[in-house]
């Protein structure tokens, strides 16, 4: 989730286990004539890897976020509720899961990349990203050339584990399964510094005053919600909700919501 997994396009594909109930592509008479069809009747169904904050993580018992809130605008164009299947980023990214019918679509903090294209069809960008560096507070490590001969928590297949190996000549990355072990790892002196997407270092650093962020690197990112290829009545139900959001001023209101010490607004 992040700037999210960039793994080279797989030809196997990984057998998943789904209910009947979300095997079966169901026409949905409340689309309001948008001839958008869903695997379950009534519902539309995300695919998205947990924790994630604050794009997604739980949350007294109910999955909420930033991502949700924006699904939740299509979902209610379209005259049904939001249903999440947290489920391992890898099959989001390859494309499996929306090919195997686990899901209408994948919302994840997942940045729109060439590969990815290559599985998926993307909506058009909702969100701008870009990498950090986190440290404990008062740390020296301002730059990637200044973890050289250091240890660099990276989360495993990200565009940030990415731009580490390809910028960071002499760090030694530390990989981490998702983003809540490497800010762990970070804060307990595991690793010397975390590298992953401004949004989320920001909002953890708010909530954990003995971390900052210590950089930011301008890789220009941006996330695209995921539809199976050639979805492109739900693509284009996406990208109405959002462009409709952006213009009465919802989609400031759920920004300013989950991102309250944003240094900017995207």
């Amino acid at each position: 989730m992040s700037a999210r997994t960039v793994l080279p396009l797989v030809t196997a594909v990984t057998a998943v286990v789904v209910l009947a109930t979300g095997c079966t592509s169901t026409k949905n008479t409340g689309s309001g004539g948008s001839g958008v069809a869903l695997v379950k009747e009534g519902k539309l169904t995300t695919c998205t890897h947990l924790p994630y904050e604050p794009f997604q993580f739980r949350k007294d018992n109910k999955v909420v976020g930033f991502d949700v809130d924006i699904v939740d605008l299509v979902a209610k164009e379209l005259g049904v509720t939001q249903e999440i299947v947290d489920t391992p980023f890898e099959g989001i990214q390859t494309g499996e899961d929306l090919n195997a019918g686990k899901c209408d679509l994948a919302a994840a903090g997942m940045t729109i990349t060439a590969v990815r294209e290559q599985n998926l069809d993307f909506s058009g960008p909702y969100f701008d990203a870009t990498q950090a560096l986190i440290a404990k507070k008062g740390s020296p490590y301002t730059s990637l050339a200044s973890l050289k001969g250091k240890k660099l928590g990276v989360q495993q297949g990200t565009t940030g584990e990415t731009y580490a190996k390809k910028n960071g000549a002499g760090v030694e990355t530390v990989q981490f399964e998702d983003v809540a072990l490497l800010l762990t790892a970070v804060k307990t002196g595991q690793v010397d510094a975390g590298i992953n997407d401004n949004g989320v270092l920001f909002e953890y650093v708010r909530k954990n005053a003995d971390t900052a962020v210590t950089a930011e690197f301008d890789t220009g990112e941006k996330y695209g919600i995921g539809v199976k290829t050639g979805n492109t009545a739900l693509r284009q139900e996406i990208d109405k909700a959002v462009k409709a959001a952006r213009a009465d001023g919802r989609y400031d209101a759920i920004y300013k919501k989950w991102f309250p010490a944003a240094p900017k607004k995207q």
